[in-house]
C-alpha cells in the first residue's frame, strides 16, 4: 500500500496543539485525498505510533474521533477502513420491499433465510399483532445483503392462520410482501415504524460483519391491512456504518 502521503508527514511538537488532534488532521487529509482503496485498511495503529513517535492511546484517540465522525470504520479482525458511502434508504417513509429499494439504487440485493418456524408468540409479539400470547405465529429470520455485503438482520412475526402459505415459499428469492398480497390475498395499507440507536451484540456483530458494540439502527415495525388489523411485526437491525434514513416532513 502506498503510504508516503501519510508517513511523509510529521507532527509539530513546538506548537500548543495536542498531538492527537494534529494526527487526526493528517489522517483526515490522507484518507480523504490519498488512500488508494476503500477495500484496503489504513496503516495499523502500531505503525502510525512508531512513525510519529507518539503513544498508542494518542493514535487510538485520533482514529476514534474519525470513526465517530463517520470517516473511518473498524472491522473485526480486519483493520480500520475508510468509510464507504452510506446507502440512503426511504424505509421509514415507504411501504416497499428491501429488494425493490436496493434495485432502484443500482445495488444487487440478496437474502439468506436463517430460520423459518412456527412458534408460540410471546407477549410483545402478541400485543403488536393483537393476538393472545401463546398464539401460533410464523417466525422468519433473514439476513439481507446489498452487493454481497450484509446490511440488515430482520426478525419477522406473522399470524399463522392468515399467512400459512409462506411456509412453502422460498423467501430467499420471493418477496414477503408479494406473497402476502398475491398468495394470501391480503391488502397492505401502512406500516408504523419506531427507530432507535442500539449497540451490536455479539450475535448481530457476527452476522453483519461488524465489531461488537458498533452502532446499529434498530427499527420496530408493525404493518397493517386495509381493515386496520396488524399482519406483520418486524425487528430490523441495520448496520449504522452502511445505512442512513431519509425523512420527508410537511410544513403545516
Amino acid at each position: 500500500m502506498l503510504m508516503a502521503d501519510l508517513f511523509g508527514k510529521t507532527l509539530n511538537k513546538e506548537v500548543p496543539i495536542p498531538y492527537y488532534y494534529q494526527l487526526k488532521e493528517i489522517l483526515l487529509d490522507y484518507i480523504t485525498n490519498h488512500h488508494p482503496d476503500r477495500n484496503v485498511p489504513i496503516p495499523a495503529e502500531v505503525d502510525i505510533s512508531a512513525h510519529f513517535n507518539v503513544s498508542r492511546p494518542t493514535v487510538r484517540q485520533a482514529i476514534n474521533e474519525l470513526v465517530v465522525e463517520g470517516y473511518l470504520v473498524r472491522q473485526k479482525g480486519k483493520g480500520t477502513f475508510v468509510m464507504k458511502p452510506k446507502i440512503s434508504q426511504a424505509f421509514l417513509q415507504n411501504l416497499e420491499s428491501f429488494n425493490n429499494e436496493m434495485t432502484k439504487k443500482g445495488l444487487e440485493p440478496s437474502t439468506k433465510v436463517i430460520g423459518l418456524e412456527v412458534i408460540e408468540c410471546d407477549e410483545k409479539a402478541g400485543d403488536a399483532l393483537r393476538i393472545p400470547a401463546g398464539s401460533k405465529v410464523i417466525k422468519l429470520r433473514r439476513l439481507r445483503y446489498a452487493n454481497d455485503e450484509p446490511i440488515v438482520y430482520v426478525i419477522t412475526y406473522l399470524p399463522y392462520d392468515r399467512c400459512l402459505p409462506i411456509m412453502d415459499k422460498n423467501l430467499e428469492f420471493e418477496s414477503l410482501y408479494s406473497i402476502l398480497r398475491e398468495v394470501c390475498g391480503l391488502s397492505l395499507l401502512k406500516a408504523v415504524r419506531n427507530l432507535e440507536a442500539v449497540l451490536a451484540g455479539e450475535y448481530e456483530a457476527d452476522l453483519l460483519d461488524i465489531e461488537k458494540g458498533a452502532p446499529i439502527q434498530y427499527i420496530k415495525s408493525v404493518t397493517y391491512l386495509e381493515d386496520g388489523s396488524p399482519i406483520e411485526y418486524s425487528l430490523a437491525k441495520y448496520r449504522g456504518d452502511r445505512s442512513q434514513f431519509t425523512f420527508e416532513l410537511g410544513i403545516r
